[in-house]
């Protein structure tokens, strides 16, 4: 696994779990910058991985956006997750 494909999989488990966080949160559940979480959550927008779902009844329009899971990135979540158990596997 690429070091792109861990941080793609480590946004994709923290998002599955937790669609409601801010890319603050994102940020600090990843252990990455606020830029790069960013960054990340662009490239799974634009591979179709992941969409932002806006609560219109929220009152505050600005927080209140949930970041869901496609399921094009449910299976990708599901590959990656699969090749990371293959490669501790082996490392064991």
């Amino acid at each position: 696994m690429t070091p792109e494909q861990e941080a793609h999989f480590r946004v994709l488990k923290v998002l599955e779990q937790n669609p409601e966080f801010t890319q603050r949160q994102i940020a600090e559940a990843i252990g990455m910058s606020l830029g790069r979480t960013n960054y990340l959550l662009h490239a799974l927008m634009e591979k179709g991985f992941l969409k932002v779902g806006r609560f219109l009844k929220a009152k505050n329009k600005l927080t209140k956006a949930a970041y869901i899971l496609t399921p094009s990135g449910i299976r990708e979540r599901m590959d990656l997750t699969q090749d990371y158990v293959k490669r501790k596997t082996q490392e064991y």
